[in-house]
């Protein structure tokens, strides 16, 4: 058979939908494994960067049911918020942007744009059309019954329990809060609605309040640092010259700031009202006063100030910051433009760097020594960044204040910072701003601001709350563990979370209809959900109260006349839960994975809290990010049509582990697709052999028979040194993707399965005659393991092989276990160093450039060989159990070798040979661990390279001799025998 991926795996999908394959209902024999990933968000379509995410817990599944267990894996849509209603907006407006990635990077049909002009028709476009068809071309074994969007009305009774239930323990407060806000919609953000910016966060800026006079009345310019202890070092101000600015008055008092800066103040719960416009020109050359020190300060021009941030007025401190050091710097070398703005050049010229702190390995002015050291003269210089981060650095955790900080005096910044702040605000001379990091857009298009408003938000920085987070995340397993300090970390940083907006889809607060729950917090516990999803259509919306959700979680105590259908549902629950994995993507760990833990940790009791997450990294198109938005993505079903599923699915499991970034590249997935073809070759030669040793046979297992093709012991043909070696190999190969596979390893396992086994097979099929029965049946067994092996990674090819192979499908299989009957050291032992030795003849030719008629491999002598027991027993003795690796090293001094060697009289005559000897033999020790070398010294190495003669007779096309190198009748022409070492034998071509 041919092998044509897109036929048989069409065949094969039709397969599991009939017979509802992947359906999962409680079986009491069988361990319950519960798997999920995020639900997606169908604001577009599913491209080839969502399939790993999909894909990797799918092999993970269908690991688990070869194991034998029960095996849940279900999907939903999420479909909360703002973003699908802001395509929507997007595309009845005709934008060209929004029209083009519909188009043309999502290929939706002219006709049927229409269809997509209500945020459900346009969800459930992209459901059907594209995620759900392309989890079913990849061959996700979902269970579809399962499956819901988060606007459900019964799953709104849901989130609606779960609130309920936060209110009244005290998890939900309502009050004023700083929250991200599209300037558009008019309506509060989070991550997931953002097109740029998602990276973003708000930092809470300190205003400096600069005092001035203007036509007699008091004014403030504010300015805006991250660092207020700095206020003792400010020598200048910066303003741009040609910046649109305002006089206004600002709750009580007048300010003149950026008019940029007036719709972000009035967001932040501001009374603002103009006063009078002014250009930038209007402020440069004047002076304000300092509200901490009292000295004057002069506001110099400067392009490089950005309106649009925080209040447009800037103040300098020199002395600490690199940048303002530099454009200082450059001020007073600009004499010309000083004066075309009324600025006596002397007066920059006076101005100098006033330092507030000491730290060590810097000079007084510390911005000086970190910019001269570092050789940087210009402000647009773009290690300037690094050097100025570097030095904040050291300022915060070592800088010691001044003596004019007087109580603050001979602290570190780190200790002082909020203190100060607070003390200068509750004295009215700071006040404070909320800023964004960099620039926010809505999904919808709109500027995104930071604004405070009176909302209802998740108490996260609760202590009790915060400390049940941490004893949920102590009982989960991380993939990688290295992401736990990232959680934990999370965990303590979270603050109040704001939970609603003020429209989009999902579900009303249920003590506000006016508000909507936002999507990061209506999906932290539905995993629980899935568990009861398919039943729960059998009950009235409006039959499900929180009472019956109590009943369902709880038992039937938790309430005082529980609903019998509640408790039947509880089964089903108690039977799944808890979440064994949670798959999802590294970006989540500071928003939903940490959520998820709280949420847990609070609405369930501990033997219900998750058991595992692992994370996924991020996936690259041709070296760059993937964005819908330029149309820069491959549609999995473009993908599939032209490679298979099956080779998207190695491809992306086998490219880099789960944690880690990939690259999708058309070159190398074509490649695998050749690689995956060649495989499929191979296997139709395997299964067309006639062996006549199959049998069929009946195993009992736990009083259960069960019935599976298997050779007879009695009717197993001979087998040679190489098939067992092979089967040996095979054993390992099992036991290595084994332990991958329970740590998430995907690259890892489907490596060992696939391309280093293929290694050996090219190395079996050089050594072995492949008309032999006994290597027909090592080569059927073989592929008959691997099949199980390869299931999981490339079901539609296992099954299909598989099932030809043995009558049954790879998935109605089990797992392989490793045979103890087929591992052997020895013989691995014995054929590495036949492919040592080969590999030396090949190198040995090739730097000559002969072609010999004789190979002439000397052993080496018996004398030898006990230096080597010497070399190795003082190794062993040395890393007993609980010996470190310096234990064994000592046991490998050279020195002590030698004093014990030369006890031997007969070994003292050979001097300088026995000393090179054990030189030789001492590397071959440290390479190799103990149970090797334990294999090797139990090896005839004569025997192994007579064995394989006739081998290295066809390898080389030219007659082989083996000896002993002590042996009188070796033919040794050019004396080469006694450069023999053991398991390296002296080789001589001729």
């Amino acid at each position: 058979m041919d092998y044509e991926p897109q036929e048989l795996e069409a065949r094969w999908r039709d397969r599991w939908a009939e017979a509802g394959r992947y359906e999962a209902d409680p079986d009491g024999e069988a361990e319950p494994t519960f798997i999920t990933v995020p639900y997606p968000y169908p604001s577009g379509g599913m491209h080839i960067g969502h399939c790993r995410t999909y894909t990797v817990p799918d092999v993970y599944a269908r690991y688990r049911r070869l194991q034998g267990d029960d095996v849940l894996f279900p999907i939903a849509w999420h479909v909360t918020g703002t973003p699908i209603i802001g395509a929507v907006e997007r595309l009845k407006k005709g934008e060209e942007d929004q029209l083009s990635v519909l188009r043309d990077t999502y290929n939706v049909p002219e006709d049927t744009l229409e269809d997509l002009e209500t945020p459900m028709g346009y969800a459930r476009y992209f459901i059907e059309n594209h995620y759900k068809s392309g989890m079913k071309q990849l061959g996700l074994s979902i269970d579809w019954r399962r499956e819901f969007t988060t606007n459900d009305e019964r799953y709104s009774k849901f989130i609606t329990w779960q609130y309920e239930r936060l209110k009244e323990r005290g998890l939900l407060e309502k009050g004023l809060h700083p929250v991200k806000f599209c300037t558009d919609e008019e309506n509060p953000v989070t991550t997931h609605d953002l097109l740029e910016g998602e990276e973003a966060e708000f930092q809470e800026y300190t205003l400096v309040k600069f005092e001035s006079e203007v036509d007699g009345a008091d004014t403030i310019l504010p300015m805006a640092t991250l660092r207020p202890e700095t206020v003792r070092g400010v020598t200048n101000a910066y303003a741009h010259p040609d910046g649109e600015y305002v006089r206004a008055t600002v709750d009580d008092e007048t300010w003149v700031v950026s008019s940029a800066a007036v719709e972000k103040l009035r967001l932040q719960e501001r009374d603002i009202e103009i006063r009078e416009e002014l250009s930038g020109a209007d402020l440069i050359g004047e002076t304000v006063t300092n509200p901490i020190t009292g000295d004057e300060v002069l506001i110099l021009p400067a392009t490089f100030v950005d309106t649009d941030n925080a209040t447009g007025v800037v103040m300098s401190v020199p002395a600490h910051s690199p940048d303002d050091y530099l454009a200082l710097q450059e001020a007073k070398a600009d004499d010309e433009r000083m004066a075309e703005y009324g600025i006596d050049p002397a007066d920059v010229a006076d101005i100098e760097p006033i330092p507030i702190l000491d730290i060590e390995d810097y000079g007084e002015i510390p911005a000086k020594t970190a910019v001269e050291d570092a050789g940087i003269e210009s402000s647009d210089d773009p290690e300037l960044e690094g050097v100025t981060a570097d030095l904040y650095q050291a300022e915060f955790h070592q800088g010691i204040m001044h003596d004019d900080y007087g109580e603050f005096a001979g602290m570190t910044v780190e200790n002082v910072r909020e203190e100060f702040r607070a003390h200068y605000q509750d004295e009215g001379a700071f006040d404070e701003m909320y800023e964004f990091t960099e620039e926010v857009v809505c999904r919808c298009g709109g500027d995104v601001e930071v604004a405070k408003q009176d909302t209802w938000f998740l108490r996260y920085n609760d202590a009790e709350w915060t400390e049940k987070a941490h004893r949920v995340l102590d009982g989960i397993d991380t993939i990688p563990e290295n992401t736990r300090d990232q959680y934990d970390h999370t965990i303590d940083w979270l603050n109040e979370w704001p939970c609603i907006r003020n429209y989009g889809l999902g579900t009303r607060l249920p003590w506000d209809e006016d508000f909507v729950i936002e999507p990061l917090s209506d999906s932290t516990i539905y995993m629980s959900y899935y568990t009861i999803a398919h039943r729960l259509d059998e009950i009235p919306p409006e039959d499900l109260d929180p009472e019956f959700f109590d009943a369902l979680f709880y038992g039937e105590d938790a309430v005082d006349a529980p609903d019998e259908r509640a408790l039947e549902l509880r089964e089903e629950f108690e039977h799944w839960y808890p979440v064994d994995w949670r798959c999802s993507g590294n970006d989540l760990i500071n928003n939903h994975l940490t959520f998820f833990q709280f949420h847990h940790g609070e609405l369930f009791p501990e033997d219900k809290w998750p058991q595992g997450i692992t994370i996924m990294g991020m996936g690259l198109l041709e070296g760059e990010a993937m964005s819908s938005s330029k149309g820069h993505v491959v549609l999995p079903s473009k993908a599939i049509d032209e490679y298979g599923a099956d080779t998207v699915r190695f491809f992306l499991l086998n490219s880099a582990e789960p944690w880690q970034d990939y690259d999708w590249r058309d070159d190398l997935v074509g490649s695998t697709r050749d690689q995956l073809e060649r495989f499929w070759s191979r296997a139709q030669e395997v299964i067309d052999f006639d062996i006549d040793e199959m049998v069929e046979i009946t195993l009992e297992v736990e009083g259960e028979e069960t019935t599976d093709v298997a050779i007879d012991e009695e009717a197993r043909p001979d087998l040679e040194h190489i098939d067992r070696w092979l089967l040996s190999k095979l054993q390992s190969t099992i036991r290595e993707a084994t332990e991958a596979m329970e740590g998430f390893e995907t690259r890892t396992a489907s490596q060992a399965i696939f391309y280093s086994f293929e290694e050996h097979l090219k190395w079996y099929r050089r050594r072995a005659d492949l008309d032999r029965e006994g290597a027909q049946w090592t080569l059927r067994e073989v592929l008959r393991t691997r099949l199980r092996l390869l299931a999981p990674f490339v079901p539609f090819m296992a099954n299909e092989l598989h099932e030809q192979l043995t009558g049954e499908p790879a998935e109605d299989a089990d797992w392989p276990e490793p045979d103890p009957a087929f591992e052997d050291e020895t013989v691995e032992r014995r054929e590495r160093l036949v492919e040592a030795v080969t590999d030396d003849i090949h190198d040995i030719v090739d730097v000559t450039g002969t072609d010999p008629d004789t190979v002439r491999v000397y052993v080496a002598a018996d004398w030898k060989r006990d230096v080597f027991e010497t070399v190795r027993e003082r190794a062993e003795r040395s890393s007993g159990d609980g010996a470190s690796g310096d234990s064994r090293e000592q046991g490998l001094d050279v020195g002590a070798i030698m004093g014990q060697v030369m006890e031997d009289p007969d070994l003292r005559e050979k001097g300088d040979a026995v000393n090179d000897l054990v030189q030789d033999l001492v590397e071959l020790v440290r390479e190799r661990d103990a149970d090797e070398l334990a294999a090797l010294a139990d090896v005839d190495e004569q025997a192994v390279y007579a064995d394989a003669g006739s081998f290295l007779e066809s390898e080389f096309d030219a007659t082989v001799e083996v000896y002993d190198e002590a042996d009188p009748d070796a033919v040794d022409p050019d004396g080469k025998a006694d450069s023999a070492v053991p398991f390296r034998p002296a080789i001589h071509l001729e």
